[in-house]
């Protein structure tokens, strides 16, 4: 039995986790941006606070697809730095380890503004400025940096002191001449002629395009093969307002993204493209791990409510993510149960009431072994019935818990400083991605009440998976 302490504890970590996965600051449809953020300052600062080792333990569930999302492992990393380094020895290193290898796996944009808000900040200790050079030192090509960060990297060069010579410091600092490095002389020559801008990557190419006042069909039309799989598909709304139409590689584009890849196009061109679509969301959502592990059948019940619509920073992500595990469940063999009735997948939208207690009492009498929830939790057709119907499920028809029940929450309720949960009886993980579905399902064993122990075990073997040098 855990002591009482131990129980706020793990209620504490679990809360953290949960907000962390399903928070990114962003305006959601209940919430404005400045609560969100709020609501997140208040719980990393709560957390390095009172449980600094496990907070920055947090970082090892970084993972390139699924894991701790971005935003907050980026807070965690900005929080421990300004707070410098921990006394114990021990622990410093195993924390300094952690930030290292988050970093890497971080993607670089976000790590450069990272360190220019380190900067505005003025946190500019010692440790802080080592894991600036250490992490510009290891990076694959230097010069690519250099100039797509240009105006940041000078910002953070300055800051952390760093020591640049030779035509480094004359790209950030000195004249437009001519130099021996391909890419710097290629941007060089692209700031005198509209022609060479088309031999620069895409994201450096932009700024130059914009620098000659090229059109915006014209220079999308002809940058195309500068682009990476991932800039064809998040240009595809700017393309198709400039009438340019982009080729894009579905079959490497993740599962959640996907989907709002194909809600974003109108119904008439999700039909035009059915075959080649639906090959990729399942194609896709075949690659999405976790339900194998899961006991007995699966069944998903999926809110398409209007609140799934999002909001216009996260537009139409809690419907992406709902289509994402259903393609996923689908796929596993599981069945699934809308908030209001889908025929046909290709053709879901964002409508009606919260209305969860019914497609919850199908999915009950399914015979599945494990329901999944996936809703927002702001429950109102009629509120608080969700909680009635498990409440009575339970007592009347499974006194020993044989269905398991999860409800998966893609969104952050700042007033609630956790995702909204729909019952006391079942337990609420956030989650951003359809691809987050093993870790949010790992954190739900310990929602339903396996000790912090465990808890504590569960994190120290996440960091020596990602420190396998420092095991």
């Amino acid at each position: 039995m855990e002591s009482r302490i131990e129980q706020v504890e793990r209620e504490d970590v679990l809360g953290f986790f949960n907000a962390a996965l399903a928070g990114t600051g962003q305006a959601e449809f209940y919430d404005t941006a400045e609560a969100q953020s709020f609501t997140l300052d208040f719980l990393h600062r709560y957390m390095r606070v009172n449980y600094r080792q496990l907070y920055a333990r947090a970082l090892a569930l970084v993972r390139n697809r699924s894991g701790l999302n971005h935003h907050n492992a980026l807070r965690i990393i900005a929080n421990l730095l300004a707070a410098g380094a921990p006394a114990d020895l021990q622990q410093r290193a195993e924390e300094n380890a952690l930030i290292r290898a988050a970093l890497r796996r971080l993607p670089p944009q976000r790590v450069f503004k990272l360190f220019q808000q380190l900067s505005a900040s003025k946190v500019n200790n010692r440790r802080t400025r080592a894991t600036i050079r250490d992490w510009l030192a290891a990076r694959r090509d230097p010069v690519f940096d250099l100039v797509k960060y240009r105006s940041r990297y000078r910002t953070i060069a300055l800051h952390a002191h760093l020591k640049l010579g030779g035509e480094e410091a004359t790209f950030l600092f000195g004249k437009w001449i001519k130099f021996r490095a391909p890419l710097l002389e290629k941007v060089r020559q692209a700031r005198y002629s509209k022609e060479k801008v088309y031999e620069l990557p895409y994201t450096i190419a932009e700024g130059w395009a914009s620098f000659h006042g090229i059109p915006r069909a014209h220079f999308l039309e002809r940058i195309q093969k500068q682009m990476t799989t991932n800039e064809r598909q998040l240009l595809q709304r700017s393309a198709a307002e400039a009438d340019v139409e982009l080729d894009v590689e579905l079959d490497r584009v993740p599962l959640t993204r996907l989907c709002l890849y194909v809600l974003s196009l109108p119904v008439k061109a999700r039909e035009a493209r059915r075959a080649e679509l639906m090959a990729a969301l399942e194609g896709s959502a075949a690659r999405v791990p976790g339900l194998a592990e899961l006991a007995g059948p699966v069944a998903a019940v999926l809110d398409r409510s209007w609140s799934s619509s999002g909001s216009s920073e996260k537009r139409r992500r809690p419907l992406a993510v709902a289509m994402g595990l259903g393609l996923a469940v689908q796929g596993a063999g599981g069945r699934l149960f809308w908030t209001e009735p889908v025929e046909d997948l290709m053709q879901v939208s964002a409508r009606g009431s919260t209305r969860l207690a019914e497609p919850l009492l199908d999915a009950l009498e399914s015979g599945a072994a494990t329901v999944l929830i996936l809703s927002d939790g702001a429950e109102n057709d009629p509120p608080g019935a969700v909680a009635e119907l498990v409440r009575r499920w339970r007592e009347r028809l499974d006194p020993a818990g044989r269905v398991r029940l999860i409800h998966l929450n893609p969104v952050l309720s700042a007033e609630e400083l956790r995702p909204l949960p729909l019952s006391p009886h079942i337990p609420t993980i956030g989650i951003r991605d359809a691809e987050d579905l093993p870790f949010s399902l790992a954190l739900a064993a310990f929602a339903e009440g396996r000790p912090k122990t465990e808890l504590d075990g569960f994190l120290a073997h996440a960091v020596r998976q990602a420190l396998p040098e420092e095991a």
